[in-house]
């Protein structure tokens, strides 16, 4: 009989591969053909301690038992049908004993579920009082779905002893594949998990390190002080843009020069990037290595770069790696001028919501709160440093055009001595335009709405949905509602609920308005300006702002690989890259 190795499913192999990282090694399986290809693999690799049951009821107690008694995890293994439902009286057990229990339940794929196929269990949903944590290991037909399957597979196997531990249920999708030829198993990333109760890894990266601020709380003054102790004595710096809220010493516009289509900036190519906060719309830059530091612990890797997680206080993880009399500023001072530098190279832009935010976004008075509308309020207000001592806001936690204006508008009552000033188009204002009527609207308010009759994101520069031009708006764009650029639908709306209003259709236009609306003294109206911009001027100016700078080897590389890519077929060019990779 031809001698049997690894199958050659890949979300099993990487499910193999990490039991072996995390030193699981004891499992318990139950007879069956769909978890033939994970049981077939490990049978063979004599690292691995294996023990037989036929009755799954039984196996799960067994697991119980042995968990108990060596304090280590314990894994289960079961085919389809209802195979794993016999599993839950022991799991129920191992959920509140907290033992580290990891039933590992092989199927065909959802695909199959509702079809009359037989032995297909659905195991979407599960009791709440079986699993701590449960996933989903799909077919990989792509470096998406590896991807996945490791993210999923670390979550999986770090959630045995997390928070004390429990079990955790790995729903483990095969094709039934026959193939056992796979001799050496590929390695998948193993994703550390570090509490503050443990001994943490030294921070010995050479080069650059950076932090990364996704959107965030306001920072207390014991983090402030830590982060800016942690980049004194690192040479690191801040990256963060307007819903970050850190505005120390060390915070670095990030928006202009990663954006640029010709040009690589050396400042963003990181060797250790510690992220922090949550959801953004910023740009992100490259990080050889991240590390994530959040009191939940999630493995959460917008980068695809995530190396460990810190489940800590920020304040605590970056007190514990601030090296005591070291003093460098280097990397920041390199970062500030390549960021002036870029300012520099903008022209005058065409008028719409980034020449506002160009010309304008310093003459925010000090001390005031700015909100901003998705997507193209946030991108074009990024693109520029705030003045000191102002704070920007955006719901990117949703990431929709909904409710900008009524949280703009909720901060609001929080400090009525205090301007809080908002931009948003006019869809994501029309959408919420409801909250104006509110009886506590505040004098405090001033309310800028960039109103070019549509979404005028479906039609900038660079977006999938500019391809159809003028198609694109009475659908994608949804161009024509809300008045059309009526000039007096907002004027009459507003100023019926008690705004001042104020309106500009130019440069010179707005230039007049802005002298009011920018102003520090809170007047005896709230203030709505309406800016009337076309969606051709708003899409010619971030075409400018993304090529500002231009790096000529970057360009001659990209002319290279036209060349290429027009000469040669594209069946070619895929097995070359796949070859290599």
């Amino acid at each position: 009989m031809e001698k049997k190795y690894y199958t050659n499913e890949r979300n099993a192999q990487i499910l193999i591969s990490l039991l072996k990282q995390y030193n699981i090694k004891k499992i318990i399986a139950s007879p069956g053909s769909s978890n033939k290809g994970f049981v077939g693999s490990v049978q063979q690799d004599l690292w691995f301690e294996m023990y037989s049951c036929v009755d799954e009821r039984s196996a799960a107690y067994l697991a119980c038992g042995l968990s108990a008694e060596t304090k280590e995890p314990v894994v289960l293994t079961c085919t389809g049908a209802t195979a794993s439902r016999n599993y839950l009286p022991g799991l129920t057990e191992a959920y509140y004993r907290k033992l580290p229990v990891l039933a590992v339940t092989s199927h065909r794929g959802d695909f199959s579920i509702g079809h009359l196929i037989d032995q297909t269990i659905d195991r979407r949903q599960r009791p709440n009082d079986i699993a701590v944590e449960g996933v989903t290991l799909p077919f990989v037909n792509s470096d998406d779905d590896e991807y996945y399957c490791m993210i999923e597979a670390n979550k999986a196997l770090a959630a045995l002893t997390l928070n004390g531990g429990g079990p955790v249920h790995i729903n483990l999708f095969t094709a039934y594949s026959t193939d056992f030829s796979v001799k050496v198993l590929p390695l998948a990333k193993k994703i550390k998990r570090y509490t503050i109760f443990d001994k943490l890894p030294e921070l010995s990266e050479k080069g650059r390190i950076a932090i990364f601020v996704g959107s965030h709380n306001d920072f207390s003054e014991r983090e402030i002080n830590a982060i800016e102790n942690f980049c004194s004595s690192n040479n690191a710096v801040v990256f963060c843009d307007h819903t970050s809220g850190y505005r120390g010493k060390y915070s670095i516009n990030l928006e202009l020069v990663c954006c640029q289509k010709h040009y690589k900036s050396i400042n963003t190519d990181i060797n250790l990037l510690i992220h922090i906060g949550e959801v953004t719309g910023c740009y992100h830059p490259n990080g050889k290595k991240v590390w994530r530091v959040s009191e939940d612990g999630a493995f959460r890797d917008p980068f695809r770069a995530l190396d460990s997680v810190f489940m800590m206080p920020e304040f605590a993880f970056f007190e514990h790696y601030s090296r005591i009399g070291e003093n460098n500023d280097q990397y920041l001072n390199s970062c500030k001028e390549e960021y002036e530098y870029a300012v520099s190279q903008l022209p005058e832009l065409p008028f719409g919501n980034a020449w506002i935010a160009q010309k304008y976004i310093s003459k925010l008075p000090k001390g005031t709160q700015l909100h901003l509308g998705i997507y193209n309020s946030l991108r074009s207000w990024n693109f520029f440093r705030l003045p000191e001592n102002v704070f920007g806001k955006c719901n990117v936690g949703g990431f929709g055009i909904d409710g900008g204006v009524s949280t703009l508008i909720g901060a609001s009552f929080a400090n009525p001595t205090k301007l809080y000033f908002g931009v948003f188009g006019d869809l994501a204002f029309f959408y919420d335009m409801n909250v104006l009527g509110n009886r506590h609207v505040g004098k405090n308010i001033r309310l800028m709405i960039i109103n070019n009759g549509r979404g005028t994101e479906f039609r900038l520069y660079g977006h999938p949905c500019a391809i159809f031009g003028d198609a694109a708006d009475p659908y994608m764009a949804a161009a024509g509602h809300y008045g059309q650029q009526s000039p007096d639908l907002l004027r009459h709306f507003s100023k019926d609920l008690g705004f001042e209003y104020l309106s500009a259709s130019s440069k010179e236009e707005f230039h007049v308005a802005a002298e009011k609306f920018y102003s520090s003294e809170i007047f005896d109206k709230p203030i709505l300006l309406e800016v009337f911009t076309n969606s051709k001027d708003e899409s010619d100016a971030l075409e400018i702002i993304q090529n500002a700078l231009t790096d000529k080897k970057m360009v001659l590389k990209e002319q290279c690989k036209d060349v290429v890519r027009k000469a040669v077929p594209s069946s070619i060019l895929k097995a070359v890259h796949q070859f290599i990779h």
